[in-house]
């Protein structure tokens, strides 16, 4: 494949995996919505900057997208200015956005009719796994595609896994993010207790680490959860956004998820306290009853 690729959507993730696929010898062409932000990754990276997502587009074979929700990503892959408008037949459009599965499968839809291919393709691993390369990428989509582009992911993953046609990547993502609602959860009440309980919690967690209660929010928050400090990861907003894709597709397949909605609803606690941009693991803070200027 040619080493000419876009990427459309410049924030904290997709600013550095950009970046990645640029050093590994990609020749990138950057979209932003602010502008200046682009300017700033070429100025960083030595890439080649876009006025709209169609220009990004033209003469790319893979067009990558890191963008906010579902409406974003229809406005940048099929607006009026989109990408589509801009693509080759044969080339492929990534979207690394949490969006819901129903949206995928729509572009997926609206990309075969150009002859194009879409996959989904959501991360996890936050700003830390962007910048350090180390993303878990979930995909849906054709199987061809996927494995066209299966060593572009490389550059900025350390796990990327095909799970089945369009939307598959974000059911995915969905599990992912159930899961650790409940595992954010459990950890904050459990620390909260401990210090309630008279216990030294750095000691309670040097010990039940060792055995089955351990996990990656443990091993890698507790301690900022303990001092107070949440700024180290994925935004309370942003998790809002995503448990709200989840329950909406839940009442779609008729799942049961009586803990994630309990947990939405506290980080909408979270949100009332100013901690919106907090990170996920600010439940403790709930607990605490502390608000964002304490």
């Amino acid at each position: 494949m040619s080493k000419q690729v876009a990427f459309i959507g410049l924030g904290v993730m997709g600013y550095p995996m950009a970046g990645h696929l640029q050093t590994a010898g990609y020749q990138v062409t950057v979209y932003n919505r602010t502008a200046a932000k682009a300017r700033q990754w070429a100025d960083q990276f030595g890439g080649a900057v876009a006025a709209t997502p169609a220009e990004a587009a033209a003469g790319a074979e893979v067009v990558f997208a890191c963008v906010g929700n579902d409406d974003d990503l229809r406005s940048i892959a099929v607006g009026e200015q989109g990408a589509i408008q801009g693509m080759n037949a044969g080339s492929i459009f990534v979207d690394h956005t949490t969006a819901s599965a129903s949206v995928a499968r729509e572009l997926a839809e609206q990309f075969a009719r150009q002859q194009c291919q879409f996959l989904d393709a959501p991360v996890s691993g936050g700003q830390q796994g962007a910048e350090n390369g180390a993303l878990t990428v979930m995909v849906g989509g054709d199987e061809d595609a996927f494995n066209r582009v299966q060593s572009h992911i490389d550059v900025y993953s350390r796990s990327v896994q095909r799970l089945g046609p369009a939307g598959s990547g974000q059911l995915c993502k969905m599990v992912n993010q159930i899961c650790i609602a409940g595992l954010v959860q459990g950890l904050s009440e459990g620390l909260h207790f401990a210090t309630q309980a008279g216990l030294d919690p750095h000691q309670v967690v040097e010990v039940i680490s060792k055995g089955a209660a351990q996990s990656w929010q443990m091993e890698n928050r507790y301690q900022t959860m303990l001092a107070g400090e949440f700024e180290h990861g994925f935004a309370v907003d942003w998790m809002r956004k995503d448990l709200g894709i989840v329950l909406d597709e839940a009442r779609r397949n008729a799942s049961k998820l009586p803990v994630t909605a309990l947990v939405d609803q506290f980080y909408a606690d979270v949100q009332e306290m100013g901690g919106g941009r907090w990170d996920t693991s600010s439940l403790l803070a709930r607990l605490q009853g502390k608000t964002s200027d304490q």
